[in-house]
This record gives C-alpha cells, sequence and structure tokens, in this order.
C-alpha cells in the first residue's frame, strides 16, 4: 500500500464507469469468439504434443551431446507450452464455450504436480477474486515472503531472497503445497482432517505420476542413455520452473504494483474490483514469440481484468485497456521482461530488510495485518 492513493482522484461515478467500458470489451470479445479461436487453441496443443514426442524421442539417443541439447531445449519448450498457453488457460475456462469435452476445464488434467481441481480452486477461486489483498490472496508472496513495507519484519525474512530462489526452482512443488495451505494445515489437529488428508492424498497420487513418467519411464526406455535422460528431464522442468516463475513474478510483484488492506474491499462494487485488478497486476512487453511463451501472461493486466477470456485475444484487448489507463489518468505498469525481473527482485531484497522508518498503524490495521 503506497502512501499516496494512485486512484484517490477518481469518483465513485468514474470508478463505475470504468467498469461498464471494461464490461462493454469483454462483451465484444465474447460476441465474436468462433472458429478462428477454437482452431487456435486446437493447433497449439497440437504442436506442443508432437514437439513433447519428437523431444523425448532424441532423448532416447541423449548419450550423444548433441540429442541431449536438442531434445532438453524441446522438451523444455514443449513443458512450458502445456502449463502456460495450454493448461493454465484451459483450466481458466477459456475455451469452454467449444462445448469440446477434450478442451475444457472441468476435464483437463496438465503436466503439473498440483491436481487440476485444486490449483482450480486456489487460483480462479481464490487469488483471481481477492487478487493482491493481503490476508486473502495466498498468491501474495505465496505465505514466505513479506509484500509490504507495513508488514511487521522478523528476522525470518532476511532468507526472502533466499527462498523465492529456491521456490522458483521448485516452483511446481511450491504451488501444490500452496494450494494444500501446507503452512497452516501441518499441525496435528489439522492434519488429522479428512478433507486435507484427501486433498493431500491427490497430491500424493498426482507426484507420484509425474515421477514415474519424467524419471522412470522415459530414463528406462531409453536403455543407455538413462542417466543423460534423467538429466535432461530435470532440467526440463527446472526451466519451465524457473520461466513460470519469473512471468508471475513480472506480472504480480514489480514496483509499482498495488496490494491492498482486507477492510478496502468491504463492499466492492464491480467497478472497484476491476480498478483493483488494473493497478495489482504489470505486464511485460516484447515480441510476439515472447508473448506466447508467457501464455499471454504478459498481458497480466489483461489477464486479471478478463481471465475467461481466449488468450490469443488479450493483445487486442490490451491496446483498448491501455487507452482507458491514459484516460482516467492511471499508470499502466509495463517494461521488457529483464527490467521488470530486476524490478520484482529489487522488491524482494528491499522487503527483506527491516524498514528504515517506522510505521504508524492503527489498532485495526496492526490487527489485519498480524492475521496476514
Amino acid at each position: 500500500m503506497t502512501a499516496i492513493d494512485p486512484t484517490a482522484h477518481l469518483t465513485a461515478e468514474q470508478i463505475e464507469e470504468l467498469g461498464r467500458e471494461l464490461d462493454a470489451i469483454r462483451d465484444e470479445v465474447i460476441a465474436d469468439r468462433g472458429e478462428k479461436d477454437a482452431a487456435y487453441i486446437r493447433k497449439v496443443i497440437s504442436a506442443q504434443r508432437k514437439l513433447e514426442l519428437a523431444s523425448r524421442g532424441v532423448l532416447l539417443f541423449s548419450i550423444f551431446p548433441p540429442a541431449w541439447i536438442i531434445g532438453t531445449a524441446g522438451l523444455s519448450v514443449a513443458k512450458i507450452m502445456d502449463n502456460m498457453e495450454i493448461g493454465h488457460n484451459i483450466l481458466h475456462g477459456q475455451w469452454d464455450w467449444m462445448r469440446d469435452p477434450k478442451i475444457h476445464s472441468t476435464t483437463w488434467e496438465w503436466d503439473h504436480v498440483s491436481p487440476s481441481e485444486q490449483w482450480k480452486h486456489s487460483h480462479n477461486e481464490l487469488h483471481h477474486t481477492y487478487t493482491n489483498v493481503i490476508g486473502k490472496d495466498n498468491d501474495l508472496g505465496y505465505g514466505i515472503m513479506r509484500v509490504d513495507e507495513d508488514q511487521k519484519w522478523s528476522p525470518f525474512h532476511l532468507g526472502q531472497p533466499l527462498w523465492n530462489f529456491i521456490n522458483a526452482c521448485f516452483f511446481e512443488y511450491g504451488i501444490a503445497a500452496y494450494d494444500l495451505e501446507l503452512g497452516k494445515n501441518l499441525s496435528k489437529r489439522r492434519r488429522k482432517n479428512p478433507e486435507f488428508r484427501a486433498r493431500a492424498r491427490a497430491v500424493g497420487r498426482k507426484i507420484r505420476k509425474q515421477v514415474l513418467k519424467d524419471y522412470v519411464i522415459h530414463p528406462l526406455l531409453s536403455g543407455p542413455s538413462f542417466l543423460p535422460t534423467l538429466a535432461a528431464t530435470f532440467t526440463a522442468n527446472l526451466v519451465r520452473n524457473v520461466w513460470t516463475h519469473s512471468v508471475i513474478m513480472c506480472g504480480h510483484f514489480p514496483e509499482g504494483v498495488q496490494v491492498f488492506e482486507r477492510r478496502s474491499i468491504k463492499g466492492e462494487t464491480r467497478g472497484q474490483w476491476y480498478l483493483r485488478q488494473m493497478m495489482g497486476s504489470a505486464n511485460i512487453s516484447g515480441s510476439k514469440a515472447m508473448h506466447f511463451m508467457t501464455g499471454n501472461l504478459s498481458h497480466q493486466i489483461e489477464h486479471h481484468l478478463f481471465p475467461d477470456l481466449p488468450s490469443n485475444r488479450y493483445a487486442e484487448v490490451a491496446v483498448k485497456v491501455r487507452a482507458l489507463f491514459e484516460k482516467y489518468e492511471l499508470e499502466y505498469v509495463t517494461g521488457p521482461l529483464p527490467k521488470q525481473v530486476f524490478s520484482a527482485w529489487h522488491k524482494v531484497f528491499r522487503l527483506s530488510l527491516p524498514n528504515k522508518k517506522p510505521v504508524v498503524k492503527t489498532p485495526e490495521r496492526e490487527q489485519e495485518l498480524v492475521a496476514a
């Protein structure tokens, strides 16, 4: 929360008008969805499957360095495509309108250790509803980082850059733990909760399935290339995890992105919800290829405004959304990937240290931060 509210110049009437204008943008895209969009996602899924199959085939001969390099690179890209442009967006329901049971949020399972049903609850229902609200949005720092100057500092936060780096390397496991709300469920009493135990078993089954596929079956099929294939798969998963973490960090954590108090969303209107999405997200500028590899989450602002619109439409929507930012004199936080990565990591380091000046808090604010 910044000392100066960047939206303070807007009247209640302006905020609701902004909401109506954003609704109009969404309605226009929904009315225009059609075969061209359906052909896009089917083409992407086909290309990803062919790339993964070809890469795994090349890795059968990964004992030879050229095959290892080509296979690892291809598998890394295939895994990124599966998680970002395909899995993430299908599970958001962006393609449910096609009525294709094979490409639907209720049937899709992805190359990830977090079961899709659990991810949809923590991400779609919680994160996108309570974007950047301290104590409500668990995506905000994933429960291991201090994300605002007003939050009480402790020596634990000195390790924040290290925790974030480890989380980046094993991001899919971090997401699975976060989906389970593992931190608050580790107590003996909570561990016995039947609902938690059922969800934990589901995660365990998904982890076993992923490990069996990536680190047992595929390497065994490689015969004498067992160890190189094992190393290649580990590398591909590492690349996918670091890339995914970086994209998400750039969309949620750079300087200029706002966080919010829980009391600020009481009685929140549609226009106010839209405004919070606008101010609580950041974009990444770049080429079409870069946008594709981010799953179009480089258009994070547009994604948070319209999470159920087809991802291939975000680029055209972004032009209209940015015009509204200018119209209402709001800051559209964006920049190239290196700049956004630096900004996000700078914030991680900055908030790992105690404040130079004490923060004055009201009793209500103190209670809210402790609860967070």
